[in-house]
């Protein structure tokens, strides 16, 4: 089936619009050498691609990920059980929040140039915790304790930054309670 000579003549001229130096013989250039090589119509799809790759690539932009907990100072095991202990024994019946507190008040103490370097120095400190001196420090944490002490080494969910905590109903010392209070949580003040 042959096609109409009106279309055959449509193509024909969409052609030469599209090409218009066709005619001329100017859709070739010539390399150096003399010879036809490159048609001037590849030349101007290759500028087209080289001026869209000189532009800038828009990266896409990746969802924002949650950020892993900061964490606080490294703890050995040891210093994490002796701490998970103290808190045991310190906040036995405090909410949550108040175990995680009285754990932040050593490591407070312990990056406070007033107090010794380690966890373990600043909890065997002198007449610092009733129970170092009770012996209660020896009695193994409960859960609680421990994740308290993990809690508390993260430094993105701080609770205090109290370097003093103390019961006021039983505390007989009136030096604590000279302290600035910055927060009651359970039956501790914590003070600085």
């Amino acid at each position: 089936m042959q096609k109409p000579a009106s279309i055959l003549l449509m193509q024909a001229m969409s052609l030469m619009i599209a090409f218009p130096n066709f005619l001329s013989g100017s859709l070739f250039e010539k390399d150096q050498n003399g010879s036809n090589c490159f048609p001037a119509v590849e030349k101007i799809f290759k500028q087209k691609k080289a001026s869209a790759a000189e532009k800038p690539a828009v990266k896409p932009q990746k969802k924002e990920q949650a950020q892993p907990a900061k964490q606080g100072p490294s703890l050995s095991a040891e210093e994490k059980d002796l701490l998970a202990r103290l808190v045991h024994a310190e906040a036995k019946g405090e909410p949550f929040k108040g175990k995680v507190a009285v754990a932040e008040v050593v490591l407070n103490r312990v990056q406070n140039a007033k107090f010794p370097d380690s966890v373990k120095e600043v909890i065997y400190q002198k007449r610092q915790f009733d129970p170092v001196s009770n012996g209660e420090i020896n009695k193994p944490a409960g859960p609680d304790a421990k994740k308290a002490v993990d809690e508390a080494i993260r430094t993105d969910k701080k609770v205090t930054n109290a370097l003093f905590f103390y019961n006021p109903e039983i505390a007989t010392d009136t030096w604590i309670r000279t302290r600035a209070v910055s927060v009651k949580i359970g039956r501790h003040v914590f003070a600085s």
